[in-house]
């Protein structure tokens, strides 16, 4: 009787047991687990963390916390709004297909219809369309990250902890998925990742220091007469001989003007850091306009010192800019500074491998994936560098895809990137970087986290998972990724 007694209790015990492990253990069939449900005294533990306040991870951001997770933005900078609001890069290109039909998809179409229909041109206009996207996202500001804290499972890094300093104070974070959204890696370069190689793969085979896209100070001005340069550039139609006289992607109507580099770049620099490009100008109403064309070689972000006196010396030229297109450019005669954005933008930096780099061929023969967050489509456009004084282009692409292992760190469970530090290589990056492309996958990101993280991992996401998942994408987000 007390065999059996005991065999019956050791029974009651082993079912017990399974029943605990499946509580316990949220993902079945996952290969990799999940960080602890508490990180202990001091430690604060989130579902998902944000490194940067570029517009990509808001979106990312705002879509998980949409759908419940618990999020926080922890921003280097002093302020959030990175490029699009501290360095007022506020000439939006615009992805199109073959036929002219815009790619724009997402809460990012909201910015770029006001942006067309003249209702958001100033940066007054920018600001509360960025306001509307952070509003009660959790945001801390002017973080130095110490440490992290990883480990091995089933063959993949998992970030497991971020120790950061701000206010003179050390904090300690946990979190599922962690999301490097800034334009110099805070996150990344602190993790073991392999560098994807950058402009320097287009002129040298062998070994050689890195090369990176120039940044550029957007230069602002008052006092233009846009309807004198709109009728100059009128006169000398058609289309053919405007581009002869004055540049290739000469083009002005009553909102943009672009090129007028035969022009433009009869300008000799004060600075030797600088180049002054063709136009691409925005007028933003009432004589005020912005110009995206001082550009500034060898800018590190990841240096303060660097950015400060990039924006220093770029303040300094702008005097002389000025002064050569009152004389040169129709409309600017009687042209003003403006002020000056409080940071630069940037365009290139160090970007790591990821599950797939999106390459060149994909681009050009617009290859669609199966894990498409984003559907992307602009000019091959890589901008100058020291050895490439006026950058180069390998021309117009039709729409392609844009996968989610695009924007998975390789070798990292639960870490993806944003913005500009999509996985793809240099060429493929001229036409991916692009603002619309990247918020549009940032967005699909947080809502796929949203939908998917409480029963499946990212990483273990597969074909039939998303055409699930791009069904109700379509559905429920009015986003179309399947085609």
């Amino acid at each position: 009787m007390n065999v059996l007694k005991n065999s019956f209790r050791l029974l009651i015990s082993l079912l017990i047991a399974a029943l605990m492990v499946q509580w316990i253990v949220p993902y079945p069939h996952a290969k990799t687990v999940q960080a602890p449900a508490t990180c202990g005294h001091g430690c604060i533990r989130y579902d998902i963390v944000v490194i940067g306040s570029e517009i990509q991870g808001v979106l990312l951001a705002r879509e998980a916390m949409k759908h419940g997770l618990d999020v926080i933005i922890l921003d280097p900078r002093e302020k959030p709004g990175g490029e699009l609001i501290e360095g007022q890069m506020q000439f939006l290109d615009e992805p199109n297909d073959k036929s002219q039909k815009s790619l724009v998809q997402g809460d990012i179409k909201e910015l770029f219809d006001g942006f067309k229909k003249g209702t958001i041109r100033k940066a007054p206009e920018f600001n509360a369309y960025y306001d509307s996207k952070i509003e009660d996202i959790k945001v801390k500001s002017g973080i130095e990250i110490e440490s992290v804290k990883t480990m091995k499972v089933n063959g993949e890094q998992s970030l497991q902890s971020l120790t950061y300093l701000a206010d003179g104070k050390r904090h300690q974070v946990q979190a599922d998925y962690w999301v490097e959204n800034t334009d110099f890696n805070a996150l990344t370069s602190k993790l073991d990742a392999k560098r994807i190689p950058g402009m320097e793969s287009l002129y040298k085979q062998t070994e050689h220091e890195p090369d990176y896209m120039a940044a550029t100070l957007m230069l602002r001005f008052k006092k233009v007469d846009w309807r004198k340069l709109h009728q100059t550039i009128l006169e000398d139609y058609p289309l053919s001989n405007v581009q002869k006289k004055y540049g290739p992607n000469t083009y002005v109507d009553w909102s943009i003007a672009t090129g007028l580099s035969n022009m433009m770049m009869k300008y000799k620099p004060q600075d030797p850091q600088m180049v002054l490009r063709g136009m691409n100008t925005l007028d933003q109403g009432h004589g005020e306009v912005i110009m995206n064309a001082l550009l500034i070689y060898d800018v590190d972000p990841a240096d303060a010192k660097s950015v400060q006196d990039a924006l220093h010396k770029a303040k300094a030229e702008a005097p002389y800019v000025l002064e050569f297109m009152r004389k040169n450019i129709p409309g600017f005669a009687k042209a003003e500074l403006n002020g000056f954005p409080d940071y630069l933008y940037i365009r290139d930096y160090n970007r790591f491998e990821t599950e797939y780099v999106l390459n060149y061929e994909d681009v050009k023969e617009s290859h669609m994936f199966w894990d498409n967050v984003s559907i992307g489509g602009y000019s091959v456009d890589l901008q100058a560098t020291r050895h490439i004084p006026k950058g180069i282009g390998f021309g117009k692409t039709d729409k392609y895809g844009m996968p989610l292992r695009s924007f998975e760190l390789k070798s990292y469970e639960n870490v993806l990137v944003a913005g500009k530090n999509v996985g793809a290589d240099v060429k493929a990056y001229g036409t991916a970087r692009i603002m619309p492309n990247t918020a549009l996958a940032a967005q699909t990101i947080g809502i796929i986290l949203g939908h998917e993280m409480k029963t499946k991992r990212l990483k273990d996401l597969n074909e039939d998972d998303f055409r699930r998942i791009h069904a109700y994408l379509k559905k429920d987000y009015g986003i179309s990724l399947d085609k």
